[in-house]
């Protein structure tokens, strides 16, 4: 980066903090609602925008395209297949889950099941978030940073202490914007980073088709249709390592369904929506982004691909960086480096949130202090929002001593519950009658196959697995419910805090978008453009 680079850097970073200072100052902030749930004063478009950044970080935008330039589009399925599930978020969930007035995906577990599921459910996301999640944030989103931006030479010191100290100066922001202006101000500045991230992601394709096409970007696009066709196939083998077809509509769907419509850190932006409609709305607005976000999170792989005729050296996790400092002008690094920073950041302030959110309601508020006032529960909101940024800070570099070990292994510990989350959720949205021990004994039998699993099928694709192992665990919740039945819930009460109009045209937009994700799959296909 030159002087100009780091002036628009800091122009951009300080203008979307006080934009989102600004905005945020109408949220009563010293309320638990205020605090955790922005108010419940979200639009559509921020509660898009907050998904979205919360999401979307670095080592997707980098690790996904260097997938895609060894296996080309099949990356997409990580993308485009999520917007069938973020749809059913908009037509199914959203609804439940706001009828129910509920603020954390655990709360909904006690309603249905008891209050040990609760905690449990709750126990496991927090250590999720802690263990894996922020740290690896922090830590790859300031490698990547460092590698797109060459801050350690800017800074005359070692790659490792570059990273440190950019993952500290992150973490920092993190804390002091959720410190100071919880859900809503990340929300608000979140608005700005998504509308840049998608419109300089788009940017880096289109400069870099040019550049392939000497110019021409219908030509750049031509030359990989000509010289690499197989890399537009989105449908992988059978044995693919990436993602087999098979599990597309098994695996990988039961997959998007916890992680989109169960996961605490991406529901509890939604749940902060000022109404239903506006729920819906974000919902089918993030569906929209998923599919088109594949031609910025995996189509700049296989154009660096042909670009760098296959070849960036030792990892392909090079090629996106490669491809950056190739085609972007001097000028715009500075931009392009504060997306990325807003997008870091974002990400690590979206699962803090979380876990805060989680600690303080499920824990504090249920258990430790069952009389705290709302005003309390915000003040040991801020109080946690300092001890786990700070934890996660301190545990970001520790990543690096185990540069694929340790995340490999907290991303196999995850499997451990996230389809007994998810089959709670969907069969409590359903049922009249659940078993609290039936709830217990799902969660023991998937743990005992899922290890058994990863013991003795460790060569079977782990989508194969999950596609088993859901209707597995269905069967016993089911069967416990009928046969040992302990709670009995009126499925029509409703204890909503917002306006529950639904959006009038959620069904036609939801249509549409299922239309387009089967369309893309035709057309990334040996009968579309991979022939």
């Amino acid at each position: 980066m030159n002087i100009l680079s780091i002036i628009l850097f800091l122009i951009v970073i300080i203008g979307v903090a006080l934009y989102a200072f600004f905005r945020s100052r109408r949220v009563n902030k010293n309320s638990a609602s205020g605090y955790f749930m922005g108010g419940h004063s979200l639009t559509g478009f921020a509660v898009a925008s907050t998904i979205i950044m919360t999401n979307l970080s670095t080592e997707q935008l980098v690790g996904q395209n260097g997938q895609s330039f060894v296996a080309g589009m099949e990356v997409m399925a990580w993308e485009v297949t999520a917007a069938v599930a973020v749809v059913l978020l908009c037509w199914v969930f959203l609804p439940k889950y706001l009828k129910y007035g509920i603020s954390t995906i655990s709360e909904f577990i006690e309603m249905r099941y008891d209050v040990f599921t609760k905690r449990l459910v709750s126990l496991l996301f927090i250590f999720t978030y802690i263990v894996s999640f922020l740290p690896v944030v922090l830590y790859s989103g300031s490698l990547v940073f460092n590698q797109l931006f060459n801050v350690s030479e800017f800074l005359n010191v070692g790659d490792n202490t570059a990273v440190i100290i950019i993952a500290a100066v992150i973490g920092a922001v993190g804390i002091l914007y959720l410190f100071i202006g919880g859900l809503s101000l990340s929300a608000y500045s979140d608005t700005l980073y998504g509308i840049g991230l998608i419109f300089g992601g788009l940017i880096v394709t289109i400069l870099a088709l040019k550049y392939l096409g000497d110019g021409s970007y219908l030509h750049g696009f031509d030359h990989i249709v000509k010289e690499t066709p197989e890399k537009l196939n989105a449908w992988g083998a059978i044995d693919s390592t990436i993602v087999p077809w098979p599990t597309l509509m098994f695996g990988m769907f039961f997959n998007n369904l916890f992680f989109w419509c169960t996961n605490q850190m991406i529901v509890q932006k939604a749940l902060a929506a000022k109404s239903l409609k506006e729920a819906q709305k974000g919902a089918i607005y993030l569906s929209i982004f998923k599919i088109f976000g594949a031609l910025f999170l995996v189509l700049p792989g296989i154009i660096a691909f042909n670009i760098f005729n296959g070849d960036v050296g030792s990892t392909a996790d090079n090629a996106y960086p490669m491809l950056i400092n190739t085609i972007l002008p001097e000028w715009a690094f500075g931009i392009f480096g504060a997306i990325i920073f807003g997008a870091i950041l974002s990400s690590f302030v979206g699962a803090l949130n979380s876990t805060v959110t989680l600690f303080s309601l499920d824990f504090y508020k249920s258990f430790i202090n069952k009389k705290a006032s709302d005003r309390r529960l915000a003040v040991v909101g801020r109080i946690t929002t300092i001890i786990v940024g700070v934890i996660v800070v301190i545990l970001a570099p520790v990543i690096s001593l185990f540069p694929s070990g340790l995340y490999a292994v907290v991303q196999q510990f995850n499997g451990i519950y996230s389809l007994p989350v998810l089959i709670l959720v969907v069969v409590g949205f359903f049922a009249k009658k659940t078993s609290k021990l039936g709830a217990k004994v799902t969660f023991i039998t998937h743990i005992v196959l899922y290890t058994s699993a990863n013991l003795l099928l460790s060569d079977v694709h782990y989508l194969y697995i999950l596609s088993v192992l859901f209707f597995i665990d269905l069967a016993v919740l089911l069967i416990f419910n009928k046969l040992y039945p302990s709670n009995e819930f009126d499925l029509s009460r409703d204890f909503s805090k917002v306006d529950m109009t639904p959006w009038k045209y959620r069904y036609v937009a939801g249509i549409a978008v299922l239309a387009v994700v089967v369309a893309s799959y035709i057309i990334f296909s040996p009968l579309g453009v991979a022939a």
